[in-house]
């Protein structure tokens, strides 16, 4: 049955159709079942951990809060990655090299397919960046990039509400930055690469390196602009790549007190004066934001995936 189909029998609005959202995070799974309208109805976190109690659990939500409220018409899944979200893929929705123990393998549709709707699965970072675009700090822009760094780093880009993909989705995370050993003797923790920039401005890297998170630490500006210097990085290659009309930076990592204004300092100073526009505001503090949906970037997005798949 399709989604329009099912509306007509159960008299229901596009608005009043019911939505299953994932937010799947390294360390948590923020899931919802909503109205197509945006209203939460029914809101819980469960622990990632593995597939074999993550996914009872997942399927315990879903079933109880239908159960509650009625049948789920799609679901949107935005999730940690690597995984793929090729629609036309046989693996649509399955998790492939991620470092996260027990996931490679791993399908949404393996748990999700017994409520029998559609399933529309993105990238935790897509899905945000789609919160941010209709909601919060990205309204209003054409091209938009939104980076998380946290437990990973990743980096999701729309334009015009589309995220932007190849073969597959971007890996903004692992690319290689130049990292003064001397300055910065930390080798990085990243398993495949060491010290991309994952393995070296990541939530892991940042405990790896001293020990706390930058606030646990009382934020010293030395570390901190040590870590901005990195992530300064991407930033940088982001303009020069896809010309946003706004970087967002979200994440555990990014609310460290001072963090974003050392990032816009070391991005404006490698730009160097080359890029000229309108959007680039001087100290780029209207350029360089963070989210204005806060931790609730990702499960709206998820919640709008979901709305995609109800035609």
């Amino acid at each position: 049955m399709t989604p329009a189909t099912r509306r007509q029998e159960d008299g229901l609005t596009m608005a009043e159709q019911l939505i299953g959202a994932i937010e799947a995070g390294g360390t948590k799974f923020v899931v919802a079942l909503a109205r197509a309208d945006g209203t939460v109805l029914a809101r819980e976190r469960i622990p990632t951990e593995t597939p074999a109690t993550c996914f009872p659990a997942l399927a315990a939500f879903f079933g109880q809060a239908s159960a509650a409220h009625g049948p789920i018409a799609a679901f949107g899944v935005a999730s940690f990655g690597p995984i793929d979200i090729d629609p036309a893929s046989p693996g649509y929705g399955t998790f492939t090299t991620t470092p996260k123990p027990g996931w490679s393998g791993a399908r949404f549709h393996d748990v999700l397919g017994r409520f029998g709707a559609p399933i529309v699965v993105d990238t935790d970072v897509n899905g945000a960046a789609l919160g941010e675009w209709q909601a919060g700090a990205g309204q209003g822009c054409r091209t938009l990039a939104y980076t998380t760094v946290g437990t990973g780093v990743g980096t999701g880009v729309l334009r015009d509400g589309k995220s932007l993909m190849g073969f597959s989705h971007f890996e903004s995370g692992h690319i290689p930055v130049p990292h003064d050993r001397t300055a910065d003797p930390y080798a990085g923790f990243c398993p495949y690469h060491h010290d991309c920039l994952e393995g070296l401005a990541a939530g892991p890297a940042i405990k790896g390196r001293w020990g706390q998170s930058l606030s646990e630490l009382g934020s010293p500006s030395d570390k901190v602009e040590l870590i901005a210097g990195y992530v300064a990085q991407l930033a940088v290659s982001l303009v020069l790549l896809h010309m946003p009309d706004r970087l967002i930076f979200g994440g555990g990592v990014m609310k460290t007190p001072g963090l974003i204004p050392a990032l816009r300092k070391a991005t404006e100073a490698r730009l160097a004066g080359y890029i000229k526009a309108p959007q680039l505001d001087p100290g780029l503090e209207r350029y360089i934001v963070g989210p204005g949906l806060g931790d609730d970037a990702g499960i709206t997005g998820a919640i709008a995936l979901g709305r995609q798949a109800l035609g």
